[in-house]
């Protein structure tokens, strides 16, 4: 499905490893212009140096200048996002510019799971201010969803959940048996950014292979 993306800016938080990572990838593979946010340099600098990335000198000083120093305030503590949001948010009403924003939630908002309690309590608000700001911010044509996935097999995902034991208990609520790829959530999120959602906002889109329907 062509998404119509060649040619548009995006900001994306959380760049350096797993979901964010794999967003800024297909985003740049779809022509879009990135500007990737992580909080640690390094992974910055790897991603930068793949081959898919030819940025110029002028792009990667102002990312790196300019956005490297906003990660303090953006991006180091989750208590910080909401400012984020409307440091973005006010940049595309002072355009008049439509935009899109995706949260990366977690089936974790919507289910209790052992030993998850401050995770779960996090995403459930991440949940409710994904629908707070579809309400605000729609007026003025900016939609706001969220991506909720089952476990996902980033490095740190296939670390965690290594165990057949642990696994397990998690796969057999899962009715498709099997945990989440990267892709499959950065599929949802570019379908999200598209025009060919642009008729969703306020909503939280699950991939977790049925978790929530179990």
């Amino acid at each position: 499905m062509e998404l119509g993306l060649a040619g548009r800016r995006a900001l994306v938080t959380g760049a350096g490893k797993g979901i964010g990572r794999g967003t800024v990838q297909a985003l740049h593979a779809a022509g879009v212009q990135v500007v990737a946010v992580s909080r640690t340099r390094a992974d910055l600098d790897s991603l930068v140096r793949e081959p898919f990335l030819e940025v110029t000198k002028e792009a990667y000083d102002t990312s790196f200048n300019v956005n490297l120093r906003a990660v303090i305030q953006v991006s180091q503590f989750c208590v910080m996002l909401p400012l984020q949001f409307q440091i973005v948010a006010r940049g595309l009403i002072a355009r008049g510019a439509p935009g899109s924003i995706v949260n990366v939630s977690s089936q974790a908002s919507q289910r209790a799971i052992t030993n998850h309690s401050v995770y779960c309590s996090t995403k459930g608000a991440m949940d409710m201010l994904t629908k707070a700001m579809a309400l605000e911010l729609g007026p003025h044509k900016i939609r706001v969803n969220a991506v909720n996935p089952t476990v996902v097999m980033t490095p740190m995902g296939q670390a965690n959940w290594s165990n057949p034991q642990k696994a397990k208990t998690m796969l057999d609520r899962i009715p498709l048996g099997k945990f989440a790829e990267v892709e499959n959530v950065v599929d949802i999120i570019l379908f999200l950014l598209s025009d060919r959602s642009s008729m969703t906002t306020g909503s939280t889109v699950p991939v977790d292979g049925g978790f929530l329907a179990s």
